[in-house]
């Protein structure tokens, strides 16, 4: 139970993983759930708790509660006010959205539109199967952030690969939603590009917007809201809204008044926010003070057309509302103003320079008078401006000559604000997302003055530092460029473009990574750098050798050699330059090797030699993230030569050489691709215990959480060969789902846990598992190594599991040799060792020549080793010696493989039903 709402056991697990500031593939992550789950959990509890959206909810504190039951998805903020009439434009404005995809309702500011837009989503809710989803956009100041903002509302995260654009794309491409986007006027342009492609890519998607201007995009249908109904009988909305509010401030009129009251409406042209700032003050001044007020002359009673009326109405009830205040409040307004997001007591403090106690006073009296709405958080009570009221803010501030200092102490209160959250242990995500947008503001406002350019430069450093830790990874890049154009020296920017190279190495864009590292060597030689600028060309020639997959298309090889050329040129005697030109030339040595068909004798020896200066003259330097991209190459000249072990070995050092690296981008990306070749080489030599561990690590790092498919991809391998089945069923919930989010990507790195899943299913005897697994496996890669080498593997699995020992044997006919490039690294023991069990339990006369290669292939492979002993056993009619290999499997930790092994130390009359062990 929750203040009185019952919730499920999982709707508390995703409400504290909510409030965590969770997105929603990492709370399916955490709970092996499906990501379609947890948007349901969270649109029930945003409905149930009554709270205004996605930051609201995660303010809420968790606790376990009975059974819900389930209610219509709907992410809206609740109202801190009654709705007041409009009924026939809800009416119509709710026919104009289920007939038209893309609807914005237009209006002068302070008209209701937000209000009026919130109540007809929430009447909607039921319609939209895939949930209703509400994106302020006030705090948006760059344009390039629409779908950082429309992500948080859903709960998307960035997938490395796409940027958030794209990812929200996906999240909503086959959902039956409707979003809300709110204030769009600022951001016009950047709205509409954003909306040209959500409405193209999401056919089920329908959008309501509101803003001062169309929007100007194709299909758009265009609503004005008009003011409040003023008929002249003094009942209308516009009254009504005037009793409510007034009311609600301790001051009821007497119906009697409902005529003056009707006057009073009038005069302000039945403008919602004027009313209401009205109403405020019936308290204080009563019905016969506001009229006199507003018989004053205001601008608001000059000239222009009537819709100009309009917008001078709210602007002359704002001046005569500003006007009643003591000057003391009068510049707490302006002041606050420059805060785009809710702001305490203290912050005010600090941004208007007076002391907490008398701002917190004047703050309250804001919001007595409407002019400031106050919300609580777990940070303590909370003050935001409505948009209207804070743009009029602003341009007192402008008119009071303190535009500049109030926003450069803002600036400043952003910077303290950023660093706290730079040490912070705990709570650092609740943290950033409450000032993330002030941040933004902030650096906007900055980045354009000469006169803050140090400042800016220092924020855009912090911003990018701590999105990158929020895994914001597009904006991260985005923001240590931006930090690039601001440093003020050369040096200062290499060093920003460098971070911001790494940021895209993270994300898996190869071309940004190898355009950012030349643009570093630029600035760097620049500033007389020359060692510098050389390991920079050095570095962009080697990521091309190294990611090639993350690039769009290849680096030619003789632009790469013509770099590498110049960086030898400028790197002197500097170690670490001649450490990087040395990566370098080992990764070009390692492409120009080719197909096993093109090796000569001597070519892989010189690459591993190559490979081995490089690690040698990297750890001399002392920086870990040189040593670990120099093992990397070796790693893999090693694997192209056949050495398994030795391959291991070099991967195994590079995990503990980075176990100590710090969370820096760099240090991220070279990580993640360490921990999966890792795993691949405790896959190779049959080290599965180690190989889970790695396996998992990288599951669960945060930054693969939107792309589960590629975090769960080797945990899945792993755990089917191991005999997890639980592990690979749940599993591969998250790979699926993960999968299809991500729009189906066929990648030759996803082939192997869609072939292990399948195969898994068939051991389960579930055929329609396996082949809706086998045909995502031919999807995702229809390549030779699904032909010739993991695919053969685990369909050989399959086939001695149901005692179809002869078509497993014909499957693995290929001889090693004939296959060698798709059996080599992971897949070659485990090739030769089914291959020589087949041919046993198939009787071919071949089986002990078999038996005799493996056994020298395998050597020192426990798995791949205990199966050739198996096989060995079986072919001589030894059982003790059989069962000994069940002992040999369990310490490997191969359960499968132990339970397969007592089946074939029974009758052997019928290997096609060993159990698959379920726990």
């Amino acid at each position: 139970m929750l203040a009185g709402v019952d919730v499920s056991p999982r709707e508390a697990e995703v409400l504290e993983l909510v409030g965590a500031h969770l997105s929603n593939a990492e709370i399916a992550a955490r709970l092996c759930i499906s990501v379609r789950t947890v948007e349901s959990h969270v649109s029930s509890l945003l409905r149930k708790l009554d709270v205004p959206d996605r930051r609201a909810l995660a303010r809420r504190p968790p606790a376990p509660a009975a059974a819900a039951v389930p209610q219509p998805p709907a992410v809206l903020p609740a109202p801190l006010t009654s709705f007041v009439g409009r009924v026939s434009e809800r009416a119509e404005l709710a026919e104009m959205i289920r007939a038209h995809r893309q609807v914005t309702a237009v209006g002068p500011g302070g008209v209701g539109k937000t209000r009026l837009a919130l109540a007809v989503a929430a009447e909607a809710a039921g319609e939209y199967a895939g949930g209703v989803w509400f994106v302020d956009l006030v705090p948006v100041t760059d344009p390039e952030l629409i779908a950082t903002a429309v992500a948080g509302a859903v709960g998307v995260g960035e997938q490395p690969g796409r940027d958030m654009t794209d990812s929200v794309l996906a999240a909503l491409a086959d959902r039956h939603a409707l979003l809300v986007l709110d204030n769009c006027e600022h951001v016009v342009d950047g709205v509409a590009l954003f909306l040209e492609r959500l409405l193209a890519t999401c056919p089920r998607v329908t959008v309501l917007a509101t803003s001062r201007a169309r929007l100007m995009v194709p299909f758009e249908r265009v609503y004005p809201i008009p003011p409040l109904s003023l008929p002249a009988d003094g009942e209308s909305d516009a009254v009504a809204l005037f009793l409510e509010r007034a009311a609600a401030v301790g001051r009821s009129p007497d119906p009697a008044q409902r005529g003056q009251i009707a006057a009073i409406c009038e005069r302000l042209d039945g403008m919602a926010l004027a009313i209401e700032l009205a109403a405020a003050r019936c308290s204080t001044l009563g019905l016969d003070g506001i009229t006199a007020a507003l018989s004053h002359p205001l601008r608001m009673l000059t000239g222009g057309s009537r819709a100009d009326e309009r917008h001078r109405s709210v602007r002359g009830a704002l001046d005569w509302s500003h006007a009643l205040l003591e000057p003391a409040d009068r510049a707490l307004l302006r002041r606050v103003s420059v805060f785009v997001a809710p702001f305490t007591a203290a912050a005010a403090a600090q941004v208007t320079g007076d002391e907490e106690g008398i701002v917190a006073e004047g703050l309250a009296r804001l919001a007595e008078q409407s002019l400031l709405v106050v919300t609580a958080s777990r940070g303590g009570t909370e003050y935001r401006a409505l948009e209207t009221i804070r743009q009029y803010g602003v341009e007192r501030l402008a008119e009071a000559g303190e535009l500049a200092e109030v926003r450069s102490r803002h600036v400043r209160w952003c910077l303290d604000e950023a660093a706290g959250l730079a040490v912070a242990r705990d709570g650092w995500r609740a943290g950033f997302d409450a000032v993330a947008d002030d941040l933004r503001a902030a650096l906007a406002w900055a980045a354009d003055r000469p006169d803050q350019r140090t400042d800016a430069y220092l924020l855009a450093r912090r911003v990018a530092e701590l999105s990158f830790t929020r895994h914001l990874i597009g904006e991260s890049q985005g923001r240590f460029e931006q930090a690039a154009a601001l440093a003020d020296d050369d040096a200062e920017a290499a060093s920003m473009l460098r971070h911001a190279a790494a940021v895209a190495g993270c994300r898996m864009n190869g071309d940004d990574m190898y355009r950012l590292h030349r643009a570093a060597a630029e600035a760097v030689l620049r500033s007389g750098d020359t060692a510098g600028a050389a390991r920079d060309l050095a570095t962009a020639a080697a990521g091309a050798y190294r990611f090639s997959g993350k690039f769009t298309g290849k680096v030619p090889h003789e632009e790469a050699s013509v770099m590498i050329a110049r960086a030898r040129e400028l790197a002197g005697d500097d170690p670490a330059a001649q450490a990087a030109v040395a990566l370098a030339e080992a990764g070009r040595a390692l492409i120009e090797i080719g197909t096993p068909q093109g090796l000569d004798g001597d070519a892989l020896p010189m690459t591993i030699a190559r490979a081995e200066r490089a690690v040698e003259l990297a750890h001399r330097t002392g920086d870990p993230l040189a040593e670990s991209a120099a093992l990397d190459t070796l790693t893999c000249a090693q694997s192209w030569a056949g050495d398994t072990f030795a391959a291991a070995g070099t991967a195994r050092r590079r995990i503990t050489l980075l176990s100590s690296a710090s969370d820096t981008p760099a240090g991220t990306h070279e990580l993640i691709e360490a921990l999966a070749e890792a795993t691949e080489a405790g896959l190779g030599t049959g080290d599965l215990p180690g190989a889970r561990r790695w396996a998992r690590q990288l599951a669960d790092h945060p930054l693969l959480a939107e792309v589960g498919h590629r975090a769960t991809g080797w945990l899945l391998v792993t755990d089917a060969l191991a005999g997890n089945v639980e592990e690979v069923l749940t599993g591969g919930v998250r790979f699926l789902d993960a999968w299809e989010r991500a729009g189906r990507p066929a990648r030759t790195v996803l082939g192997p846990p869609a072939a292990a899943v399948a195969m898994v299913h068939g051991l389960r005897g579930d055929e329609d598992a396996r082949r809706e697994w086998s045909a995502v496996l031919h999807q995702v890669d229809p390549s030779p190594g699904n032909t010739c080498g993991y695919g053969a593997i685990f369909e050989a699995m399959l086939l001695l599991h149901r005692g179809q020992a002869r078509q497993a044997l014909e499957r693995l006919a290929p001889e090693p040799g004939e296959v060698w490039q798709w059996v080599t690294w992971i897949w070659l023991h485990w090739y030769v060792a089914l291959r020589a069990e087949a041919a046993v339990l198939a009787g071919s006369p071949e089986a002990g020549e078999r038996l005799a290669e493996a056994r020298t292939v395998v050597a020192g492979n426990p798995v791949a080793g205990a199966l050739v002993e198996r096989a060995q056993a079986l072919l001589d009619g030894d059982r003790e010696r059989l069962l000994a290999t069940a002992a040999a499997f369990d310490a490997a930790g191969c359960r499968y493989q132990s339970a397969r092994t007592l089946l074939l130390a029974g009758d052997g009359a019928d290997v096609g039903h060993a159990p698959m062990p379920s726990e």
